[in-house]
């Protein structure tokens, strides 16, 4: 069910607006920022048209084959020879399977992803996918008859075979797939139309969101400087950024409705044959986390709107000396924000520093990045926008691509990546099968970086009226991650559902969207027309339904974390690291409970909760001293 093509696609992480600035602005600002680092996928393949990616793509179709002509059939009668006969042997083939497409796909993806209005490299990434999923339609048997071994057998296989008892987290991960498996040619129909069917409309939005081109006062721009006006001090070009936004997306609104109607549609069509009872659930399932935790974590959020967003909008208001926000003044910066731009030196400076204050070896992961050109960091024209860490594989290392233009959010989201890439790095030793950790904890390692990197720069802060503005930043940061998210995957909720019942025209999805925003973001802020089509530029509603509570979910868990390692006297680094190597063998559950911490309990959502509550309330005495 969760093919490698999947687990490997690139999903972009905008957690708030952009973060780039005008073609102006990049030219202006270059000397200050210094040389930006451009990535070197040598470690991957030498180039698009390398003999070693040519030998690898024929690699991979001829051993997925010779696996399916020697295992297919055979699982149970291997498994339940004396000590799992040669059943060892078959899944650490299929992992090496696994490591060479994943690595392929890897790499024709970070290609794509450095510029994807260019032909040849959306054919290279067309292409490749083409005839990964062709090959990898040789091992799907492969999960679905391993399912239909008896748990007897596989217990005893792993009680005899260590080589086998290595894999066991997998394959207990596995079987939680069991009862949403279909028949082994329905599975295969689902695959190999998957690239026709839902990958090609996730290719249309990402081609057409990278070509769309916005007016601000003359200028035609691309997304990632026009959303980031809407962080500029200046209110007029806020607005402006807001307008041209909202011009271009209703211009486009017949693509984004048809291409978000036919892919909740396709969700539909899958959850039902599965027998997924919510249309969530099959997210909660590739999370790893119970349906009941994401609805506590929900309702916890949804009422503590008031506490957290209402009242900062407010009290921003105040600040900027308006009656109210318009949508273009949400993430406008305060009057004390400092307006000088970030050197890439100086932000590496920060994070290696911030990191290193919590463990050396977290900064020396990290600093790898830096000095081997993992990092892609300049805006380039048909760069995808965003920010991500992608792990590739274990036998390589992961990539993060940035869009850098020397803000205080830049050097956030510089931290938040190299936190997930700290992370994989980490679980790497776990293995292609094991490696990969569910979207929750996933982005626990980033979430964490974030906090590191703040509060090192907030203990070197003296001058009140910066720390007002760091603590405001981080405040809208929290509320971005959490109050936010929450609101999306109410709003993907309702869209979903109301799919069930036929197509939604735009202007109910806009209509969705304006009821969300209004209840999440409180009276301080007023929607203008044109702000009904913002739902249109957030990636994850087409290339991972639901993902999007996972980063409230991390966000709340860290700060539970972090309020844990504030007080522990010792041994906190030593279970962080272990936590992150663990990877993908363990429930949350057992993750956390070293640190006390249990996410079932309604407590601890409220626990997290409390700290973004906390920097208000100092925001809020600020203001009262």
């Amino acid at each position: 069910m969760r093919s490698k093509i999947n687990k490997y696609s690139l999903d972009t992480v905008v957690t708030a607006p952009s973060k780039s600035g005008s073609t102006a602005a990049v030219k202006a600002d270059q000397a200050a920022l210094g040389l930006l680092p451009e990535w070197n996928l040598a470690d991957l393949y030498p180039s698009t048209e390398s003999s070693e990616l040519k030998a690898d793509l024929k690699k991979a179709d001829e051993l997925a084959v010779e696996f399916e002509k020697r295992w297919k059939g055979n699982l149970a009668a291997e498994a339940a020879e004396p000590k799992g006969g040669e059943f060892a042997q078959s899944i650490q083939e299929f992992e090496a399977l696994e490591e060479l497409i994943g690595k392929i796909v890897s790499f024709a993806g970070l290609v794509y992803a450095g510029d994807t209005s260019d032909p040849k490299r959306a054919k290279l990434y067309g292409d490749i996918q083409q005839k990964m999923t062709d090959a990898s339609t040789h091992l799907i048997f492969y999960s679905l008859e391993l399912n239909r071994i008896d748990d007897a057998i596989i217990e005893k296989a792993m009680a005899e075979n260590p080589a086998i008892a290595h894999y066991r987290p997998w394959l207990v991960d596995l079987r939680k797939d069991k009862p949403y498996q279909l028949d082994d040619k329905i599975e295969q129909l689902f695959h190999e139309k998957s690239i026709t069917g839902r990958g090609a409309w996730n290719r249309l939005f990402d081609e057409t969101m990278t070509a769309l081109r916005f007016e601000v006062n003359g200028e035609e721009l691309p997304l990632e400087p026009t959303l980031n006006l809407l962080q500029d001090a200046d209110a007029s070009l806020r607005k402006a950024g807001f307008e041209a936004l909202a011009k271009t997306f209703k211009e486009n609104l017949r693509v984004f409705t048809l291409i978000t109607n036919t892919l909740a549609k396709d969700k539909e069509i899958s959850d039902r044959w599965r027998g997924f009872e919510d249309i969530a659930d099959s997210r909660h399932l590739a999370n790893r986390v119970e349906r009941e935790v994401v609805d506590a974590l929900s309702e916890a959020v949804q009422d503590a709107y008031p506490r957290l967003s209402h009242r900062y909008y407010a009290l921003k208001a105040k600040w900027l000396g308006l009656e109210y926000l318009n949508n273009w003044d949400r993430n406008a910066p305060l009057p004390e924000t400092p307006q000088a731009v970030i050197s890439w030196t100086d932000a590496r400076e920060t994070v290696l520093s911030a990191y290193s204050g919590f463990a050396p070896e977290m900064a020396e992961i990290a600093k790898a990045f830096f000095d081997k050109n993992w990092i892609d960091a300049p805006t380039r024209p048909g760069k995808s926008p965003g920010a991500f860490a992608h792990p590739t594989v274990p036998s390589v290392h992961p990539y993060v691509l940035l869009n850098y233009m020397g803000k205080p959010r830049d050097v956030m989201t510089l931290a938040h990546e190299l936190g997930h890439g700290v992370h994989q790095v980490l679980a790497g030793d776990q293995g292609a099968l094991m490696a990969s950790t569910p979207l929750t904890l996933a982005e626990t390692a980033s979430v964490f970086g974030e906090m590191l990197t703040f509060r090192s720069l907030l203990e070197k802060t003296r001058d009140k009226r910066e720390r007002k503005a760091m603590l405001a930043q981080k405040a809208e940061d929290m509320i971005n991650t959490v109050v936010r998210q929450i609101a999306f995957y109410q709003f993907e909720r309702r869209v979903h559902a109301e799919r069930n019942n036929g197509e939604l025209t735009s202007d109910r999805i806009g209509e969705i969207w304006l009821d969300v925003q209004k209840e999440s973001l409180g009276p301080a802020v007023h929607f203008g027309a044109g702000y009904e089509t913002f739902w249109t530029y957030i990636p994850h509603f087409i290339h991972s339904p639901f993902y999007v509570y996972a980063y409230a979910f991390g966000d709340c868990l860290v700060n539970s974390l972090y309020a844990v390692y504030q007080n522990a006297e010792a041994g906190f680094q030593e279970k962080y690291f272990d936590m992150l190597k663990a990877g993908g063998t363990k429930h949350h559950s057992e993750l956390l409970a070293p640190f006390g911490l249990d996410a079932t309990d309604p407590a601890f959502w409220q626990k997290g909760l409390s700290v973004i509550e906390g920097i208000i309330d100092e925001l809020e005495a600020m203001d009262a001293a």
